[in-house]
């Protein structure tokens, strides 16, 4: 029986996963989440909340959100239409990498996913137009718990996969997101 693949990205737990996939004449068949075989990935997650976002053009930017204190999610990320490059950005305090940004290219036909855990800042650039991305989390959406990290902050340098011409589409609220000095200085203050 084929086997789960995990590769961790560095120290903290965040990780490609991929499942096997089984092909026939009709097509094609996998399974995007197992409870069990999670468990034995060493990855006990129990997710709460599936989501989905569809980004209509090639440039447009989500993030990078995160969710403070018992809000936090874990997340299993994977792109059912398009590509992207997905971004995670360590932000425990504690962790060896703090600060430290992950990215792992997703696409459409492609069965690997990344497992990000709790702690994480997390972003993603859509590489193609009609880009959908599926991604599940372990505790649900606390407005009043979410946060977000300036998408092109220089002290991050993030390459988001994009080409200078390519337009760069962020919401509202995405373009207003502090820098990451206003990020630090609430951490300095208990926040």
């Amino acid at each position: 029986m084929p086997q789960w693949k995990k590769t961790p990205l560095g120290a903290g737990g965040l990780m490609l996963i991929e499942p096997p996939v089984f092909r026939d004449e009709r097509g094609e068949f996998m399974e995007t989440w197992s409870g069990r075989v999670f468990e034995e990935l060493g990855l006990p997650v129990r997710f709460v909340q599936d989501n989905q976002s569809l980004s209509l053009r090639r440039g447009t930017i989500r993030g990078i959100h995160y969710q403070r204190a018992e809000a936090a999610q874990a997340k299993l990320v994977r792109c059912a239409a398009g590509a992207i490059r997905d971004v995670a950005v360590d932000l425990r305090p504690e962790s060896p990498e703090f600060l430290r940004v992950f990215t792992a290219d997703l696409e459409a036909g492609s069965p690997r996913m990344l497992f990000i855990p709790k702690g994480f800042g997390h972003g993603f650039a859509a590489l193609a137009d009609h880009t959908v991305v599926l991604y599940k989390t372990d505790a649900y959406y606390d407005p009043a718990s979410e946060g977000a990290v300036r998408w092109d902050d220089p002290a991050l340098a993030v390459d988001w996969g994009l080409d200078a011409a390519d337009p760069r589409i962020l919401s509202k609220k995405d373009r207003a997101a502090p820098g990451l000095e206003a990020f630090l200085a609430a951490l300095s203050q208990g926040g």
